[in-house]
C-alpha cells in the first residue's frame, strides 16, 4: 500500500506540486503550489467539472469576493461555531488540535459536535508527542483568517468557504435568472482555513480551491419535479449499515436513506461526474454523517468518500441545509430573501455540493499512479492528462529532427504537446508514461518516405500508423467532446 509520503515525493520530483516558500526556513505548513504538470491537471479537472456539472445541469455560475465583512459570518456562524478544539503541553507548551490527536493515539472518533468536557476526558488517555507530558489548556479556536480593510481598519475575514457568496448574492441572482425554483448556482475559488495541524499535503490546506452548488429549492414542490425524477433507475452506493450497498435512486428515496428527488438527482450527478474521471465505481460512497459529524446548519449530510491509499476520504459535502441560511442572512443584513413561487412566497431551502478540488486532484493521482512490470505510468483519463501528446524524432537525424518539430509545431496551439529527442525512444516512452501522456508519436524514416508517423497509446501500448494529415484529427476523436 503507498504512503502520502511515497505520493508526495513523485509529486514532488515530476512538478505536480510542492511546498510554499519551501526555500525559506520560516515557511509556515498548510501552503502547497502547483508546478507546471499539476498546474494543467487542475485546470482540466475544472474543465471537465464545467461541462459535466455546471453545463450538464444548467448552472448559475459567479465569482465572489475572498473578502467579505464581519457580519456575513456573524449570519452565517462562523465566528461562533467555525472552531477546532486547541490544546497544549503542560510540559513543554506545544500545541495541538486535540480531536486528532485522540483519534491518532488513542483510536476514538471525536465527532464534531463532542462537548468540551468529553474532550478534556478523553486527553487522559493521550501523551504529548513531543516530550510525553501530561496535555491539558483545552480552548476552541477560529479557524478564520481575520483582517482589516481601509484607514479606519474595518474588521474582514478571508472566507472560509465560498458559499457565503453565493446566499448574500441570492436575490440579486434571483432577478437575473428570471427561472423558477430549484435555482442552481456554482461558484469555483479560493477559500482560507487557519488549521491548526495542516498535513498530508493537499488534504489539510489552509488556502485551497472550492467548486460549491448551492441549489435554491422550494421543499413543498422538491418532489415534482420531471428533471429529478429521470435518475429513477440510476444506481448509487449507499454506506449503511458499515456495508457499501448500491440502490436505485427509487429505492433510496422510498425507503429514506435519501430524503427527496433533488437529493437523488445531485447525488447522482456528483457520482457520475467522478465516474467519467476514470475513479473505479467501487472506490466510491456516500456516507451519511450523524448528528455528531454534520455540520451545525445541516439537516441531512452526506459525505462522497474515495477510497484512497491513506483510506476513505471525503471529496465532496453534500448538506441538506434547509433555509438556515437565507433566513440568517436576512436577519443581520436586513434585507428580504422573501421569492414568490407559484403561488406562495418563501425563503428557498439549499441544497449544497461542496467538493475540495484539490483532495481530488490528489485521489486521481493516487489511483491513477499504477506500476505494471517495468514502467510505471499515470493513467488518468487522457483529457487530464496535463500532456496531452508527446513528439519524439526516432534518433537525431537532421531531417527526422526537423520533420518533428514541425509537427511539434502543428499541434502544441491546440494541445498540450511536448518535444523531446534526449535518449532512447524506450527511455522517452518510459519518461511520459510515467507522468500520464496519452499518446507519444515517433517520426522516423518512414515518415519522410509516405507522409506518416507512428503514434503509440499509453495504455495498450500499441502503435498505429497515421498520415501527418490525419493527426489532429486522431487525437481529437481519441479526446471527444473532451478536447480543450
Amino acid at each position: 500500500m503507498r504512503t502520502i509520503e511515497e505520493l508526495n515525493r513523485y509529486c514532488l520530483q515530476y512538478g505536480f506540486f510542492y511546498p510554499t516558500a519551501e526555500i525559506y526556513k520560516t515557511a509556515p505548513s498548510g501552503f502547497w503550489e502547483y508546478g507546471p504538470l499539476g498546474t494543467l491537471l487542475k485546470q482540466k479537472f475544472l474543465q471537465m467539472a464545467m461541462k459535466e456539472l455546471v453545463r450538464k445541469d444548467e448552472m448559475i455560475l459567479i465569482d465572489g469576493s475572498q473578502i467579505l465583512p464581519r457580519d456575513v459570518f456573524l449570519a452565517s456562524g462562523h465566528l461562533n461555531f467555525f472552531t477546532d478544539p486547541l490544546c497544549s503541553c503542560n510540559n513543554c507548551g506545544s500545541i495541538f488540535r486535540a480531536d486528532k490527536l485522540i483519534e491518532e493515539q488513542a483510536g476514538i472518533p471525536v465527532p464534531e459536535r463532542t462537548p468540551p468536557q468529553e474532550i478534556i476526558r478523553l486527553l487522559q488517555n493521550v501523551k504529548c508527542p513531543s516530550c510525553n507530558g501530561e496535555l491539558g489548556n483545552l480552548r476552541l479556536f477560529n479557524m478564520m483568517f481575520k483582517t482589516t480593510v481601509g484607514v479606519n481598519g474595518d474588521e474582514v475575514y478571508l472566507r472560509p468557504e465560498t458559499a457565503q457568496n453565493i446566499y448574500i448574492s441570492f436575490p440579486r441572482l434571483y432577478v437575473y435568472a428570471r427561472r423558477k425554483l430549484p435555482l442552481p448556482v456554482a461558484q469555483i475559488g479560493k477559500s482560507f482555513r487557519n488549521e491548526i495541524s495542516p498535513r498530508q499535503s493537499l488534504l489539510r490546506l489552509r488556502e485551497f480551491t472550492q467548486l460549491e452548488v448551492e441549489v435554491f429549492y422550494n421543499p413543498k414542490t422538491v418532489n415534482d419535479i420531471e428533471k429529478y425524477k429521470k435518475v429513477k433507475d440510476k444506481r448509487i452506493p449507499l454506506y449503511i449499515n458499515n456495508q457499501r450497498i448500491m440502490l436505485s435512486c427509487e429505492e433510496a428515496v422510498e425507503q429514506g436513506y435519501i430524503s427527496n428527488w433533488l437529493q437523488a438527482y445531485y447525488l447522482t450527478l456528483i457520482y457520475e461526474f467522478y465516474i467519467k474521471l476514470n475513479i473505479p465505481p467501487e472506490k466510491i460512497r456516500f456516507r451519511e454523517l450523524s448528528d455528531d459529524e454534520k455540520a451545525f446548519y445541516a439537516r441531512r449530510a452526506w459525505d462522497l468518500e474515495v477510497e484512497m491509499s491513506m483510506g476513505w476520504i471525503e471529496l465532496v459535502a453534500c448538506n441538506d441545509r434547509g433555509d438556515y441560511d437565507l433566513t440568517a442572512h436576512m436577519k443581520v443584513s436586513g434585507e428580504e430573501m422573501y421569492v414568490p413561487d407559484n403561488t406562495s412566497r418563501l425563503v428557498p431551502h439549499v441544497f449544497e455540493l461542496s467538493m475540495g478540488v484539490d483532495r481530488s486532484i490528489l485521489s486521481l493521482l493516487d489511483l491513477n499512479l499504477i506500476k505494471e512490470n517495468e514502467r510505471t505510468v499515470l493513467r488518468l483519463h487522457p483529457a487530464l492528462a496535463p500532456i496531452t501528446v508527446a513528439v519524439f524524432p526516432l534518433i537525431k537525424n537532421d531531417m527526422l529532427v526537423r520533420m518533428a518539430k514541425d509537427i511539434y509545431e502543428l499541434l502544441r496551439l491546440d494541445f498540450d504537446a511536448f518535444y523531446d529527442d534526449s535518449g532512447s525512444i524506450g527511455r522517452r516512452y518510459r519518461r511520459q508514461d510515467i507522468i500520464g501522456t496519452p499518446y507519444c508519436i515517433t517520426i522516423d524514416f518512414d515518415t519522410l518516405k509516405n507522409q506518416t508517423v507512428t503514434i503509440r497509446d499509453r495504455d495498450t501500448m500499441e502503435q498505429n500508423r497515421v498520415e501527418t494529415s490525419q493527426i489532429k484529427k486522431y487525437l481529437i476523436e481519441r479526446l471527444g467532446i473532451y478536447q480543450f
